[in-house]
């Protein structure tokens, strides 16, 4: 049986922020260490199967970012940009005394991977980037820009689970209702006698200015980075944020790639799907 057992941990920023993040042990304290880290308007909790399955043979960390979950919102909404979040990664790594680490990252959370290894590469051994690439397709960041922050309250669970199923159906079509609950236990916490989404919807002013406040305006020499680094990439079958001549351009870069394209969904892929788990904690414990 998988353990399921984190530690609470939280920690202080350098701009004075408390950020949360949960701290799943090993199976000896010199196991190597895995960093996971979520999308745009997600959590810790996108990881609560992926994680216990990896503490068979890795430490890992789970946060929330600035703004989600049980981490401190910013007052300042223009600090929420990746180049931000990629320092508090860093001031986590330090306060938990972590030399060295794998790094996996889903959309926003692969972004942050690229520009963790741009700026302290010592520190980073190998990574997963899970429906991300340097050239993200704008009809997918329209959509995410159009939705992200635009509503935030629900009556109950069952409003909470038809809001995200009517956000999120076309990328996972085979989701029954009990998928769509427990979709909304991810992205939903209650407050106030209400089920509300577990994000500040500052989150997204600076995309509001634009694209280049969602992402780095050029991604490839981040991605350059990585090419001697070992990468396992993911897409979902249907995404809309990473298409293929993108992971074409990225597997010709890399020569070493290693690439699964998830059956049957979109942006972006949970990592609880049939197989992945295993083809994670293989590549991570390879080598």
């Amino acid at each position: 049986m998988r353990s399921s057992y984190f530690r609470n941990l939280f920690f202080t920023t350098p701009d004075g922020l408390t950020l949360y993040a949960r701290d799943y042990p090993g199976p000896s304290p010199e196991a190597p260490v895995v960093l996971c880290l979520h999308g745009l308007s997600r959590n810790s909790r996108d990881f609560e199967d992926l994680a216990p399955a990896l503490q068979a043979s890795h430490r890992v960390l789970v946060p929330d970012q600035r703004g989600r979950g049980r981490s401190d919102y910013d007052s300042q909404t223009e600090r929420y940009l990746p180049q931000t979040y990629v320092v508090d990664m860093l001031q986590l790594l330090d306060y938990t005394a972590v030399v060295q680490c794998a790094v996996l990252g889903t959309s926003m959370g692969g972004l942050m991977a690229m520009g963790l290894n741009a700026l302290a590469p010592e520190r980073f051994t190998r990574f997963v980037i899970n429906d991300i690439g340097p050239d993200i397709a704008a009809g997918g960041l329209e959509r995410i820009k159009a939705v992200v922050g635009t509503k935030m309250v629900f009556a109950d669970w069952p409003e909470a689970a038809g809001y995200v199923k009517a956000a999120n159906s076309a990328a996972f079509p085979g989701y029954r209702h009990a998928d769509w609950l427990r979709f909304a236990a991810r992205a939903c916490t209650e407050r106030d006698s209400q089920v509300a989404l577990d994000y500040d919807p500052g989150i997204t002013a600076p995309m509001r200015g634009g694209s280049a406040g969602a992402a780095p305006a050029e991604l490839w020499p981040l991605f350059d980075t990585l090419v001697d680094r070992p990468l396992l990439l993911i897409r979902g079958e249907i995404s809309d944020l990473l298409d293929r001549d993108c992971v074409a351009q990225m597997r010709r870069r890399h020569a070493n790639l290693a690439f699964l394209e998830v059956p049957g969904v979109g942006h972006a892929p949970m990592l609880d799907e049939p197989g992945v788990v295993d083809q994670v904690t293989e590549f991570l414990t390879s080598g």
